[in-house]
């Protein structure tokens, strides 16, 4: 592992408490997480281990959130795991193509993403209020397992940030999904697209498993507090944070990327 300094493993840990809770709410954790290892390892470290590392923290407190969800929310388990077996299959092939990955081409993709998402949600102030009545059409699941599986599942493989906001909204638009239910199933989905994209990660040799473990313990924690307070607070405090979120994160890596 490369030589990393106490402090700065504190503050990734602090930084994937954050993750955590973020990407339990609403997705997108590793739009903290991910930045913050790419930040805190030492300069000259292949973005790829930056990536193997986020999903072997990321996978633990998705599962966390997951469970908790399960427990208490109306998930559609069926379909969740019919798109997460094709994101399985997505992340994998996408984790294999991300080797090569430079960390300059990573910030710029993730904000113009991100400035997509917030359009989105800012001109549809109605969108995952309430869930459409009566059974999802079969061509609806289709369309879910070919978007939110296959297509958002290699986006984590390869990028990977962001997956779970993804998540939510495309599962909102396409099944119709309130915003709790959707981030509900959005965790089952995302686990395994982290599963897919882990293996290949592991398998490659590009995971900082000693980081990893004690950052795993503090996004497990965030993320089953974030799930607690979604079902709490409901669809509307979801919206909110994910705006926030949003454009936060849109700031810092402008900054990172142009002004620092």
């Amino acid at each position: 592992m490369p030589d990393i300094s106490l402090t700065t493993v504190v503050v990734l840990c602090a930084a994937a408490l954050a993750a955590g809770w973020i990407d339990a709410v609403v997705g997108g954790g590793g739009l903290l997480l991910l930045p913050a290892l790419l930040l805190g390892l030492p300069g000259g470290t292949q973005a790829a281990y930056a990536l193997g590392t986020n999903k072997a923290v990321a996978i633990v407190g998705t599962t966390g959130a997951a469970v908790t969800y399960a427990r208490r929310a109306p998930v559609p388990v069926g379909t969740a795991v019919r798109i997460g077996l094709a994101a399985l299959a997505g992340s994998t092939g996408g984790a294999f193509f991300a080797a090569g990955m430079s960390t300059e081409v990573l910030k710029p993709v993730i904000m113009v993403v991100l400035l997509g998402v917030a359009a989105f949600v800012i001109l549809r102030p109605a969108f995952g209020t309430a869930p459409a009545a009566g059974p999802v059409p079969r061509r609806r699941i289709w369309a879910a397992i070919g978007l939110a599986g296959l297509g958002i599942g290699f986006y984590d493989g390869f990028i990977g940030p962001g997956t779970g906001t993804f998540l939510v909204l495309a599962l909102t638009a396409v099944l119709h999904l309130d915003l709790v239910s959707a981030s509900a199933t959005a965790k089952i989905v995302n686990c395994c697209t982290n599963a897919g994209a882990l293996a290949m990660f592991a398998w490659q040799g590009t995971v900082l498993w000693q980081l990893a473990g004690p950052m795993a313990v503090f996004n497990l924690a965030g993320g089953m507090l974030g799930a607690r307070t979604a079902l709490k607070r409901g669809s509307g405090f979801v919206r909110i944070v994910l705006l926030v979120v949003v454009f936060a994160l849109v700031a810092n890596l402008a900054y990172e990327q142009w002004l620092a």
